[in-house]
């Protein structure tokens, strides 16, 4: 060991007479590890909340959209496989997007009522794993409707949809209850437009975690849709799923030139780009003001290594008669200075991590659902987030050694032991 670890490490071991010393020091080993610990918790609850919204964003969205300028895709079949021969699309289904009301004989509401095929949904959608009730495959059975006066099977039958939890709660139906879909553009008589309405019966419920989608979401068959709607066989659009989420805007780019002239494509990436640039901003910004608790310890730092050199002035005096250089004495005062630093970097990181853990773990803090997309508060620790955090305490540490030991390295022996 060299005699600048040996001394600094003496310096942090004050004497009884010099306790007050030692306080401050174990105060800026405190300051930095609470604001560590801080650092790191916050960018992992930032990046939990930031994957679990994009989670259940893709969840109940696809990765890509393909639509056509005008009235739609006329022969989506062509579209369809043309698209997953594409590098990186993995499937591809069509859909239909509108906004109705739905209604029941005592309570109506808004929604958006989207048209899917029930046999490649799945491909690309998660809604089969968020249904609390049913399945998606009853959107294409049909149950035959009866007469209420005659109680005989008529010969059409009754659509099936499938709603959100919250949707079904302030409509205050279930499974197997019929609801009436309004859509406003209905034929032009001399009356005025006379609004279509459809009965379907309810074969699903589902539950994605995020209140928009569970209060104003509802699924019905394409065929329902298109029948509804008077479309005929056209679709609004396809969804597609790629492998790659992160190269959803290239491969969109390659499916435009594919697709040709009329086809907009577009990614999730683009579609919640204003969403996910506020969530990155806000964890910048989270990062640069609890950097300022770093920033507080390190001018702990900065005022104990002063008293220290103020106290130890005859002691350095004293060295450099002994042929101590003024680098040798910079190096006594940082080294002691990172110590304090690294000691509550070390604590901080340990703390933090083991915070995040048991939050992770046990997820006591719940969120409002109706609030937030997410019911508790999500965690996700990211490496690079951690090493970020260690280093810029590290660096602010050291900076903050610079002084002091500046300071130090000019004492001039003959001023210092003039009087003794």
């Amino acid at each position: 060991m060299g005699y600048e670890w040996f001394i600094s490490l003496r310096y942090l071991k004050a004497k009884r007479r010099q306790g007050f010393i030692s306080l401050i020091s174990l105060i800026s080993v405190a300051g930095v590890t609470v604001g560590v610990m801080a650092l790191i918790v916050v960018l992992a609850v930032m990046t939990g909340f930031t994957d679990s919204l994009r989670e259940k964003i893709l969840g109940i969205n696809s990765h890509i959209v393909v639509q056509h300028i005008g009235r739609g895709i006329t022969d989506y079949h062509k579209a369809s496989s043309l698209v997953e021969q594409a590098d990186g699309v993995m499937a591809a289904t069509p859909y239909i997007y509108t906004q109705t009301m739905l209604s029941v004989p005592d309570a109506s509401t808004g929604a958006v009522v989207r048209g899917i095929d029930p046999e490649t949904a799945g491909n690309v959608l998660s809604l089969g794993s968020q249904l609390l009730e049913g399945s998606v495959a009853a959107l294409s059975d049909e149950t035959p409707q009866e007469d209420p006066e005659t109680g005989r099977t008529l010969s059409h039958s009754l659509p099936g949809i499938i709603v959100g939890k919250e949707l079904a709660r302030s409509l205050r139906v279930g499974m197997d209850d019929n609801i009436r879909l309004f859509s406003p553009s209905g034929p032009l008589t001399p009356m005025g437009v006379i609004p279509k309405i459809k009965t379907c019966r309810i074969v699903g419920i589902f539950e994605t975690g995020m209140y928009e989608y569970d209060s104003s979401l509802a699924y019905v068959s394409l065929k329902t849709a298109q029948d509804f709607l008077e479309l005929g066989d056209n679709v609004h659009g396809l969804e597609l799923k790629v492998n790659d989420i992160y190269r959803a805007t290239d491969i969109a780019a390659d499916l435009e030139k594919r697709l040709g002239f009329g086809y907009v494509v577009k990614d999730w990436i683009s579609m919640n780009k204003n969403l996910f640039s506020a969530l990155k901003l806000e964890k910048t910004a989270m990062f640069i003001v609890l950097a300022l608790i770093i920033l507080v310890a390190a001018f702990n730092i900065i005022s104990t290594l002063i008293m220290v050199v103020m106290s130890k002035s005859k002691d350095i005096a004293i060295l450099k008669s002994m042929g101590a250089t003024s680098q040798g004495v910079m190096r006594i005062f940082i080294y002691e200075g990172l110590v304090i630093g690294l000691t509550g970097t070390f604590f901080g990181v340990i703390g933090g991590l083991a915070l995040c853990k048991i939050l992770s773990k046990y997820e006591f803090i719940k969120l409002p659902s109706d609030v937030y997309p997410i019911t508790t508060l999500p965690i996700k620790v990211l490496p690079l987030d951690v090493t970020l955090v260690a280093v810029s305490a590290a660096i602010i540490t050291l900076l903050a050694t610079i002084y002091p030991s500046w300071q130090a390295s000019k004492v001039e022996p003959a001023v210092a032991l003039r009087y003794e």
